[in-house]
């Protein structure tokens, strides 16, 4: 057993990688099937998609809102304030005002153009956007509420003009309306750009993530340079409290790194010797190297941008809906705005024909219905990027409310993707503890990851723990175990080969509980001193506490869950009874699992696919939503429409309920402000006129900005839509937690 084949060298642990799927096993150095590793980093595959984020602009701040092109939130902020002070004097000047507050208009020498001059000033500074607005949505024949909204404040412009230079018998003078319904609008827009250009905070927050400059190292020590100048292959240091300028991997130190920002997860992860972190985390204790392996666009915060920007800016269903009843709006606005004209002009009254006329095309505005889908669509997208949902594909986050079924892959996925003890037997005359001792001492001076878990299970078990026994001449032969001098005695820890070459068997004893690990598809190891079997160890790949948590919380939404695998029937079936699955697909190969896909779907159900996103991408792709679990750093994968930053299960309960109330609220505000706008238009009609009752242009402005704003708020109550895992699905573990403020995915600068 001198073979030294035993000593595996560890590959660096790439956690962001830890949820691989491992279909293909190879015999390891007890002899038992362990897990081989699938590295792969997407960044590296695929190409940047050819989109300029939109980081750092508040124009054009969301899709399908294209009123606003090259609109700012200062410039609309700007043009309200002066058209308010503006407005002042012309509502002080106006007959109309004075007569229903009854005081007397001040009268000197040009006091009658007062209204007129800075009527006509508002009219072109404060209405410069709508106008051009109106002009560009004429030229590109797609009507809509900037040209209403021109064409209302173009006829009040020209009736009072009309009025103030005597054309005409009749007196329309509507500069006091005027000035107050541009500055309302202005107000509303000024409003709605602020809620759309917070929603698309999130970009810039992410862009704020990286320092701007690093602490290179050098043969001469180490030189501050802007993170522009890294490349790859450099070593940067990285110092307590510091963000990470690049994504690199630890060859000096070891740190605990916040990486909430990336991945959702609130608790730091410890990084060690070999471990792969990502630009814009936060080292918050200790000081680490890194040699840096991917820069600028490369990175993986990039990757995440891009994907913000890129879900941001994509259309849904919804969104076709709201552009569809936005255009049919319009021309039902100004049809009725015609009709109320001829109306009124039949029944004698010219001057009610044009109040009424502009009433109506300023409140049939279809504004709020312009500001229903994009707005939810920006906050819900912002939202789920700050809690490690990276969307791809609006369409999936659509779809995700519908779902029938979850597909989970298994390995890495509702596992751990790891080793780890899960069952001790031994012979009478011998302690659990003594066993557990003896054979993480043989252990002790293995790199392999079974020699990790069975030191790891005796570090956790109290009196194994005190136990401290040294080995000696310690020795591995590959297949078939490892030998120490433990203790005075020769220890052998080993699986099945190392029984038949010593021609042992397993005690009665223990028979019993071989065969129920053997039966359930674990990996059995012995523990033999001095050639004689005092227990064995269970070896598997263990399941996440949070998985169960996910499982059941998934049934109880009325969601199936089903298990995909390559292991034995065996293994996996008792993997999915202890999770409660409602079904389970074992022994299927890497490129078989689109056809269990398809197979689900052919039975009617809308099916969600989670794995990692290689050898699960045919699967993905064929799935109605794919979903790759646990790629923080693999943010380009093509075959999956929503990747999650983190490798907790739960994240797919955060995708559904994020769904579900984004959809909730997409038809509320459709609800609103269509309705609004079919029960607003006849009474700006002056259907109740003959009751005394009449909405003027100024309120008609009024009430289409409170229904905009209303919009605007219902969509921000979608930011109190819950999506931490741990309090979507808590584990005993976090149950049994003081409840604490929970700072889940907060981004900070």
């Amino acid at each position: 057993m001198s073979n030294p084949e035993h000593h595996h060298q560890p590959e660096p642990a790439d956690h962001t990688h830890a949820h691989h799927h491992h279909d293909h096993l190879d015999a390891d150095s007890h002899g038992q099937a362990i897990p081989q590793g699938h590295g792969h980093s997407a960044l590296d595959e695929a190409p940047a998609p050819a989109h300029d984020s939109h980081a750092g602009h508040d124009h054009d701040a969301h899709a399908g809102h294209g009123e606003h092109a090259g609109h700012s939130v200062a410039m609309f902020r700007n043009r309200f304030w002066v058209s308010l002070i503006l407005s002042v004097p012309v509502v002080i000047f106006s007959h109309m005002v004075a007569d229903l507050l009854g005081y007397q208009v001040p009268e000197f020498f040009g006091s009658a153009w007062i209204a007129p001059v800075l009527g006509t000033v508002i009219y072109v500074y404060g209405g410069m956007p709508f106008l051009k607005g109106g002009l560009n949505e004429l030229k590109s024949r797609q009507p809509g509420m900037m040209l209403l909204i021109a064409m209302a404040i173009t006829v009040a412009f020209v009736a009072s003009w009309a009025t103030s230079l005597g054309i005409g018998d009749f007196m329309l003078d509507f500069w006091w309306e005027l000035a107050l319904l541009v500055t309302i609008m202005l107000l509303g827009h000024w409003l709605e750009m602020r809620a759309l250009g917070a929603a698309s905070g999130a970009l810039d927050a992410l862009a704020e993530l990286l320092p701007d400059e690093a602490e290179k190292v050098t043969e001469s020590g180490t030189i501050t340079v802007p993170i522009a100048e890294l490349q790859t292959g450099d070593t940067v240091l990285v110092r307590s409290g510091a963000r990470v300028p690049a994504d690199g991997r630890i060859i000096d130190g070891h740190a605990e790194f916040d990486e909430s920002m990336i991945t959702g997860e609130s608790k730091p992860v410890l990084r060690e010797l070999g471990d792969k972190i990502v630009a814009g985390t936060v080292a918050t204790d200790n000081a680490v190297r890194l040699t840096v392996e991917a820069t600028g666009g490369e990175t993986a915060l990039a990757g995440i941008q891009r994907m913000v920007a890129d879900a941001q800016a994509s259309s849904s269903r919804a969104q076709a809906l709201a552009d569809r009843a936005a255009a049919l709006l319009f021309w039902f606005a100004l049809g009725a705005g015609i009709i109320t004209a001829l109306i009124w002009t039949l029944l004698g009254a010219p001057d009610q024909a044009v109040i009424r006329t502009v009433t109506v095309l300023i409140i049939a505005c279809p504004h709020a219905l312009g500001l229903a889908i994009p707005l939810v669509i920006s906050i819900s997208t912002e939202k789920a990027a700050r809690s490690g949902l990276l969307i791809k594909d609006r369409l999936a986050l659509e779809r995700m409310r519908s779902i029938d079924i979850v597909l989970f892959d298994k390995t890495g996925t509702l596992t751990q993707g790891a080793h780890a003890v899960t069952g001790t037997a031994h012979v009478s005359g011998i302690s659990e503890s003594r066993v557990l001792a003896l054979a993480a001492a043989t252990e002790a001076n293995s790199e392999h990851p079974v020699a990790r878990a069975i030191t790891a299970a005796a570090a956790e078990h109290p009196e194994a723990a005190s136990t401290r026994l040294q080995a000696s001449e310690f020795t591995a032969a590959a297949g078939r175990g490892v030998r120490a001098i433990v203790d005075g005695s020769e220890i052998t820890v080993g699986g099945p080969n190392m029984l038949r070459d010593y021609g042992l068997e397993s005690p009665t004893e223990i028979a019993a509980d071989v065969a129920e690990w053997t039966q359930r598809g674990a990996s059995v190891l012995h523990i033999v001193q001095d050639r004689t079997i005092i227990g064995a160890l269970a070896l598997e790949d263990q399941v996440r506490s949070e998985s169960r948590a996910a499982v059941h919380a998934l049934q109880e939404r009325g969601v199936k869950v089903a298990l995909i695998t390559g292991d034995a029937q065996q293994v996996a079936d008792a993997v999915g009874r202890d999770l409660g699955i409602d079904e389970v697909f074992a022994e299927v190969l890497p490129q078989d699992k689109d056809s269990a896909v398809t197979d689900l779907q052919n039975r009617g159900l809308s099916v969600a696919m989670v794995g990692d996103g290689v050898n699960d991408a045919p699967a993905l792709a064929r799935a109605d939503v794919g979903i790759a679990i646990g790629a923080g750093t693999d943010v380009a994968m093509e075959s999956a429409g929503v990747v999650l930053a983190s490798d907790d299960p739960r994240a797919v309960l955060s995708m559904i309920d994020l769904s579900r109330a984004s959809y909730r609220k997409m038809i509320q505000n459709l609800a609103w402000a269509t309705g609004y706008n079919v029960l607003a238009v006849p009474l700006a009609a002056g259907v109740l006129a003959p009751i005394g009752f009449v909405l003027s242009p100024a309120v008609g402005a009024i009430l289409m900005s409170l229904s905009t704003i209303i919009v605007a708020l219902n969509a921000q109550l979608l930011r109190r839509t819950e999506l931490d895992p741990a309090r979507l699905a808590p584990t005993p573990t976090e149950t049994s937690r003081p409840e604490t403020v929970h700072p889940q995915g907060k981004v900070t600068s």
